[in-house]
């Protein structure tokens, strides 16, 4: 499956399908590593074969998503480190990539810290919905889905 970039900016970005590691994960190490960083770590999500899924899709509410991410970049910076991320919108089969993150740092501590903290937010509050695709259908993953604070009746 071939992705398409929809948004670009240095911090966040979405494409359509699965994403395109190596070029995503390069660029941000060819823009960030001249700034002083001292460590640059990233974290890849890959869709796993079980459950009889032939993939996973994803839908995204992109204004609460913005709001998420500037939130965690505000963090960030208050330790000299910034957030990087990526997702994939639509469909991705097994084996492939539908998630990167990234923290910059100058201090390794700091940004092994944050990574971590920023997955574990990310996976509990961020406004991505996850189907399986068993047979060709989208599935809702109920079971493996959280409640987002505040959303409501999307629970």
């Amino acid at each position: 499956m071939n992705s398409e970039k929809l948004i670009m900016n240095n911090k966040l970005q979405l494409f359509e399908g699965d994403l395109p590691v190596e070029q995503i994960t390069n660029a941000w190490y060819d823009e960030f590593r001249n700034s002083n960083y001292g460590a640059i770590i990233t974290f890849v999500g890959v869709v796993r074969d079980e459950n009889s899924i032939d993939g996973l899709s994803f839908d995204i509410y992109e204004p609460i998503l913005n709001s998420w991410f500037d939130t965690w970049q505000e963090k960030a910076n208050k330790q000299n480190a910034l957030v990087l991320m990526a997702h994939s919108k639509g469909d991705v089969l097994n084996h492939k990539s539908s998630y990167i993150a990234a923290v910059c740092s100058p201090k390794r501590r700091v940004a092994l810290e944050l990574i971590d903290e920023f997955v574990e937010d990310f996976k509990k509050s961020a406004p991505i919905w996850k189907y399986d695709i068993i047979k060709g259908e989208r599935v809702y993953a109920q079971d493996r889905s959280t409640v987002i604070d505040g959303a409501g009746i999307l629970k």
